[in-house]
């Protein structure tokens, strides 16, 4: 062993295992892709209240991605280390939407291509994802469900209700009933015919009707 053998350091000597040049191009591209993840997720975000913090999750997690799959290629040992470490990882938090798991995985991927030097599939391919969630997620629709909530004076008056409901929509389904003393409350599911809500309108201005509720429903609430 020479002096010189002493000093040699094998952490040192990884220092120069990814190149300055690659790190910044490939930390750079993810940080745009990123962006452009997180501008089509809030494109086509459709829940009740939007996270921002999510958001910023998608572009960090992009970034992250990248980081490690560069860690893991330039070095074999530390790639069996990053496969244990990450083994013990839990998450706990609930994802309610499932779109939210696309734009997940969209990002992890996106990190993994790019670390990887699949440049132009990772640019193309986002783009693609992207415009496919703007098309299909905004497009609009008639046939998604909506949660009519009916309040009565009188029973008797039921019926007369329901008919209208069903001239003015495609389906109805009565999903509960409630009965008060002196009130009655309806919930029907129904599916609109058009963008014209004014019957609800026209339903609540009726003298046996105490109110009329129109709302969207997506499977979580009632």
């Amino acid at each position: 062993m020479s002096f010189s053998d002493i000093f040699k350091s094998s952490f040192l000597e990884n220092v120069a295992s990814v190149s300055i040049l690659d790190m910044v191009i490939a930390l750079a591209l993810a940080f745009g892709i990123g962006v452009f993840i997180f501008f089509v997720y809030k494109k086509t975000f459709q829940g009740v209240m939007y996270s921002p913090s999510f958001g910023v999750t998608l572009i960090a997690l992009t970034m992250i991605s990248t980081l490690v799959i560069l860690a893991v290629t330039s070095n074999v040992v530390l790639s069996l280390g990053m496969v244990g470490a990450l083994s013990i990882v839990r998450f706990r938090t609930a994802i309610k939407d499932p779109l939210d798991i696309a734009f997940l995985f969209w990002s992890i991927a996106v990190g993994i291509v790019l670390a990887a030097g699949m440049i132009p599939l990772a640019v193309f391919g986002s783009i693609i994802i992207g415009l496919v969630l703007v098309l299909f997620v905004n497009r609009k629709t008639y046939v998604k469900p909506y949660i009519i909530v009916v309040s009565l004076e009188d029973e008797s008056a039921e019926k007369e209700v329901m008919d209208f409901i069903k001239a003015n929509t495609d389906r109805l389904i009565l999903k509960g009933k409630t009965a008060r003393k002196g009130s009655i409350e309806l919930t029907y599911e129904v599916r609109l015919n058009s963008e014209d809500t004014t019957f609800v309108t026209t339903l609540g201005n009726k003298k046996y009707v105490d109110s009329a509720v129109l709302v969207s429903y997506n499977g979580e609430y009632q």
